[in-house]
């Protein structure tokens, strides 16, 4: 059978030339998920962008997996010039607006962040599982990621340094339950690690207050403290797969009254820490300005920190400009 893909039509300009060649290959590893070996070919049909591809007929639980797809508006099935459209059954678990709302400087868009979720899950053996996973976001900034996760109902633990933004995300979302009348807990604690205190706000929320009653939750945390500390958070819930867009300037300071460093030396004491937070087979998703630091820099520390690489084409030609200042790339690797 042959599917289609509308893409929606992205806002950036700079980033809107590379936009179907990324949105290819996120496809490709979402195929590859449920075991379908396809390259989708690019068609412009009525004015918009399509993503086309043929292969086996799909039941409704792959066409709910592979409709992730985070450029996707619609998926149809074609039928000789004629596209009817499929029920893609949208995952959305708490409202559409969730990682939206919030506004900042530096926020990664949510679009990208969606893709970064699928394309890490895609080489998981979870990736099908109907259990809610776990997304830890190390350098959670004010939450984009772990909103995206708790959108789609899985559970979520963010992580910066940066006091004030984990207070405005904690905050939003606390906001953002009670406008919507959602019932929930919201309880504070501390981590400790080594010397340090990791104060953790932390969320027990359910979509709705029947699903509340029957113990049917969800989970969000944020925690402020050095990135390293991340064990601390997921002693209890091992995280299914790390999504991490590292801070674009030229270099990222923690707490402690010391001289910033460099993404080099940041990322090769905290690799390895992530990893002791992701489960067997859990993945990490990490993206990166390539001005500040090289795609072959990153894929090194990555590697020597322990993790298996994936090297396919659809992980590895992801780079694209965001901004004058900003060449982007992603690296995706497995624990």
């Amino acid at each position: 059978m042959v599917y289609s893909f509308a893409l929606i039509r992205h806002a950036n300009i700079r980033y809107r030339d590379a936009f179907v060649r990324m949105s290819t290959y996120e496809l490709i590893s979402l195929l590859k998920a449920v075991e379908i070996e396809a390259v989708p070919e690019h068609e412009f049909i009525g004015g918009a962008d399509f993503l086309t591809f043929e292969c086996r007929p799909l039941s409704e639980s792959e066409i709910s997996f592979i409709g992730r797809l985070s450029s996707g508006y619609i998926i149809a099935e074609r039928q000789g010039n004629l596209l009817l459209p499929l029920d893609r059954s949208s995952e959305g678990y708490l409202p559409d607006d969730l990682p939206e709302v919030l506004k900042y400087k530096g926020k990664t868009s949510v679009p990208f962040t969606e893709m970064m979720m699928n394309m890490g899950l895609s080489v998981t053996p979870f990736a099908l599982i109907r259990e809610p996973v776990t997304l830890l976001d190390p350098l959670c900034g004010k939450g984009t990621s772990c909103f995206c996760a708790a959108r789609r109902g899985w559970n979520a633990v963010g992580l910066d340094t940066d006091a004030k933004s984990v207070r405005e995300a904690a905050d939003y979302f606390s906001r953002y339950l009670k406008f919507h009348h959602l019932k929930h807990v919201k309880q504070t604690r501390s981590e400790t690690v080594g010397r340090h205190s990791v104060p953790v706000t932390a969320f027990t929320y359910a979509a709705c207050n029947e699903q509340y009653r029957q113990n049917d939750t969800r989970s969000l945390e944020f925690g402020c403290g050095d990135t390293a500390f991340v064990p601390a958070l997921t002693r209890r819930r091992p995280a299914h797969l790390i999504v991490a867009d590292l801070p674009y300037g030229v270099q990222h300071a923690p707490q402690f009254g010391e001289k910033p460093e460099t993404f080099q030396r940041l990322l090769a004491r905290a690799l390895p820490e992530w990893r002791k937070a992701l489960r067997p087979g859990g993945s990490l998703s990490l993206s990166f300005n390539t001005l500040t630091i090289s795609r072959e820099r990153v894929l090194s520390l990555v590697k020597d920190a322990g993790f298996a690489l994936c090297e396919e084409e659809c992980f590895s030609g992801l780079r694209h400009e965001v901004e004058q200042a900003v060449v982007r790339d992603v690296v995706y690797a497995v624990n």
